[in-house]
């Protein structure tokens, strides 16, 4: 069938196409997002797509749909498993993402060698680097196999050739930006070639049970450079979190299809590359400081796993008008709502008061039950007195100034028991629906003025 030349308009954030340009894309909303590209289509004007998915199979009742489960494999990394649901999946695509320096390629060149050692041939395509820095960096991290081949190649139908020969168990692709198809006349990196790349490679992938591994950047904002379409072809969607220059590196599913998006994976950055975390409470709170105002201890939960943190406040007298009110590991729009509380039920007047927030670490605490440690933490520093030392404090706070029962409280206890903690102050409905029995001091709370009682010194 003969074909003709076209261009259309994407819109680089969500992949939307419009036959002339716009100022606002119709499919997600962002304003100049859209690029001029050209594509490729038939005499009756399709987009000739083809996944080579079909199975040539007749539909079939469900209850009669073959469900035994594929086996996984490991990563070599117990923090990557745990992120996966215990471990990669054969002909599964999974994108990782991160800022610049934050580790990927270090973290991926790790679980090659550890694959490949485990399970079989792994191909680690860079359309960045050669295969001589590639060795050089492998060499740093003690990452070698002789089951592990490299290639610097950026063109996907030579990469797709050099794949079903070898028929690898793992393929990296390092980054999804990089590659491209020789017939859509655009730039590699453009919204045409990583979408259209990802679908090449997911065909290639389910249809030969090839579990791969994109690496893909991300902008200035945050989000992933190129359609986000891309994020729903690929199977997984793994991001980084941290600073680059931090010591410690958080990584999170925000999509799994395999597994749950709660777990996270925690590492830390050292000369031998990222290294797992697994009992991340004990390093959190190792350089703690003790006899601090603003200084409390809260249980926050990742998914399956209890995490001790410590949640530090800054409440000091404002020469700007409105005052100051920063935090980077917590909502700023939740901060804000506590201290309305602890104005409105307290009596506490902090509307000239810079408010600073963090979470040592670097961990990000989004969930309710860190409500009532927040505050004591606030008050805390705003009194200038000590929260009780060797106590954890967790709770969600309403508006009425109430503290109400949070989900998980027993595990919660049982990792301030494990680290060494004596009580705990926790909110009384928690309290009389505990079933377990611990050493440690439990003080159930009812309101904030309760808490305020209890905690500060």
């Amino acid at each position: 069938m003969a074909k003709r030349k076209a261009t259309a308009f994407f819109c680089q954030e969500c992949g939307f196409e419009a036959p002339k340009w716009v100022g606002r894309c119709s499919g997600c909303g962002s304003w100049n997002t859209m690029v001029e590209e050209p594509v490729i289509k038939d005499n009756i004007g399709r987009t000739g797509i083809d996944l080579g998915l079909s199975s040539g199979e007749a539909p079939l009742p469900i209850g009669e749909v073959n469900s035994d489960e594929v086996p996984r494999f490991s990563t070599g990394s117990g923090e990557l498993d745990r992120v996966l649901g215990q471990g990669l999946l054969p002909g599964s695509l999974t994108l990782i993402v991160g800022d610049p320096g934050i580790g990927k390629s270090s973290l991926t060149i790790k679980i090659c060698a550890n694959i490949a050692q485990l399970s079989g041939k792994v191909l680690y395509v860079t359309g960045e680097e050669s295969a001589k820095q590639i060795k050089m960096r492998a060499e740093r991290l003690n990452a070698i196999s002789n089951n592990l081949f490299v290639l610097s190649e950026t063109n996907l139908d030579v990469i797709e050739q050099h794949i079903l020969k070898l028929k690898p168990v793992l393929v990296v692709i390092d980054s999804i930006q990089t590659v491209f198809r020789p017939d859509i006349q655009s730039a590699p990196g453009s919204v045409s070639q990583v979408r259209e790349s990802a679908v090449q490679l997911l065909r290639v992938a389910k249809t030969n049970s090839i579990t791969t591994l994109l690496v893909g950047h991300v902008l200035k904002d945050g989000s992933l450079a190129g359609p986000r379409t891309l994020e729903h072809i690929v199977d997984t969607v793994l991001y980084f979190e941290g600073d680059s220059s931090a010591q410690f590196r958080v990584l999170r599913a925000v999509k799994n299809r395999f597994g749950s998006t709660n777990e996270i994976g925690l590492f830390e950055m050292r000369n031998v590359g990222l290294v797992d975390i697994p009992d991340a409470s004990r390093i959190f709170l190792a350089e703690r400081p003790t006899d601090v105002p603003g200084s409390v201890v809260i249980p926050t939960m990742e998914g399956t796993r209890p995490l001790l943190v410590e949640i530090q406040a800054l409440v000091s007298a404002s020469p700007f008008v409105p005052p100051r009110r920063t935090s980077d590991c917590v909502d700023i729009k939740r901060i804000q709502l506590l201290l309305a509380i602890l104005e409105k039920r307290i009596g506490m007047m902090l509307g000239n008061s810079d408010v600073y927030v963090k979470v040592a670490g670097g961990i990000k605490v989004d969930e309710p039950a860190a409500d009532l440690a927040l505050i004591i933490a606030l008050a805390s520093s705003y009194r200038n007195v000590n929260a009780t030392a060797g106590a954890v404090i967790f709770g969600e706070v309403g508006l009425a100034g109430e503290v109400r029962a949070v989900s998980q409280a027993e595990m919660r206890i049982r990792e301030a028991e494990r680290m060494g903690f004596k009580r705990v102050i926790l909110p009384q409905g928690n309290l009389r629906g505990l079933t377990m029995q611990s050493t440690l001091k439990l003080v159930g709370v009812d309101s904030v003025i309760d808490a305020l009682a209890a905690a500060l010194e």
